[in-house]
């Protein structure tokens, strides 16, 4: 079964940009009418809390088909239920166990660097992704991306960059044996620097900082991912860090970010050798970017879901 075949677009029929979104996403993947899920949520608020979202899950769950293994959001907010973040509560449900009161570690995420095809029939876990933006505009331009780059193969490279922001750099140790076991798959960059400029060939930008300068001077290839750990990416409006719109905005296909406090465990963020590996081996965008974190339930995914560059290798 094609992954378009397994994804259903959940789109709130209280917020009209949602709807547009939804409508557009369908269209450009071909996704079924009995893949779209109507739900009401308040478009207003960035986060409600357990109660509000149990309803809706539930009306969710009945109205899924069981076929479907994926989710995608076709929202901008709100964007968390309670402690968890809106993704990880949809592909688990709300189970505070995958929250972190103060500096702690969660449970881990089953679906983490497994083999898996299909997530919900192995692991009763449904990969979700928001398609969200600053407009509705952007959201379409981000999944043209997405849709373009599907089985273009690209020359791109992943920057793996090591920054002066000592806690937000825990992923660079990773870095080293990254290179050594896909360098000969990709081209990998390892870079000491705050800020790539004018780079025009990004496909995975993977760094930690607050706040990450220039990423407009760049170009990124179509179905490229970036991300960069800090405390609140995934707060995507009126945060006190960069939102990870930002980095959508700048030309990526997806990125990811946490909305409560993670405290520097780089187990709450993208691994990049997972997320490089699977990506590069044929996997779509939600399965390579999902499997890449153990810990996901404080962390948001945003982008085009199936986005699939390497289609066909696996």
């Amino acid at each position: 079964m094609h992954a378009s075949q397994q994804l259903a677009i959940v789109v709130n029929a209280n917020d009209p940009q949602s709807k547009r979104i939804a409508d557009y996403y369908q269209l450009k993947r071909g996704i079924p009418d009995e893949n779209v899920i109507r739900v009401n949520l308040p478009a207003d608020k960035k986060s409600i809390g357990r109660n509000k979202f149990e309803q809706i899950y539930q009306q969710v769950i009945n109205s899924t088909p069981p076929h479907i293994q994926y989710y995608a959001l076709a929202w901008s907010q709100p964007f968390k239920v309670g402690c968890m973040s809106m993704t990880s509560a949809f592909a688990f449900g709300f189970d505070e166990d995958y929250c972190a009161k103060g500096c702690n570690s969660t449970r881990q995420s089953a679906y983490f660097n497994s083999a898996t095809r299909k997530p919900y029939h192995d692991f009763g876990i449904r990969p979700t992704m928001m398609l969200a933006g600053s407009s509705v505009e952007q959201v379409r331009d981000m999944i043209d991306r997405g849709v373009e780059s599907d089985a273009s193969y690209p020359e791109g490279t992943a920057y793996l960059v090591s920054t002066s922001d000592k806690a937000s750099n825990v992923r660079s140790h990773f870095y080293p044996s990254v290179a050594s076991q896909l360098g000969k798959r990709i081209n990998i960059q390892i870079t000491n620097t705050d800020a790539l400029e004018g780079k025009n060939d990004v496909l995975f930008y993977i760094t930690g900082l607050k706040q990450v300068e220039k990423i407009d001077s760049n170009q990124y290839v179509n179905g490229a991912i970036a991300d960069h750990l800090t405390s609140a990416g995934g707060v995507l409006f009126d945060g006190r860090q960069m939102s990870i719109l930002r980095w959508l905005e700048a030309g990526a296909t997806a990125s990811y970010g946490t909305v409560v406090e993670p405290c520097a465990f780089p187990q709450k963020f993208p691994h990049p050798a997972v997320v490089i590996n699977r990506y590069t081996s044929g996997e779509t965008l939600i399965e390579a970017y999902w499997k890449s974190v153990a810990w996901p339930g404080q962390g948001l995914f945003v982008g085009e879901p199936l986005a699939s560059p390497f289609a066909g290798i696996i």
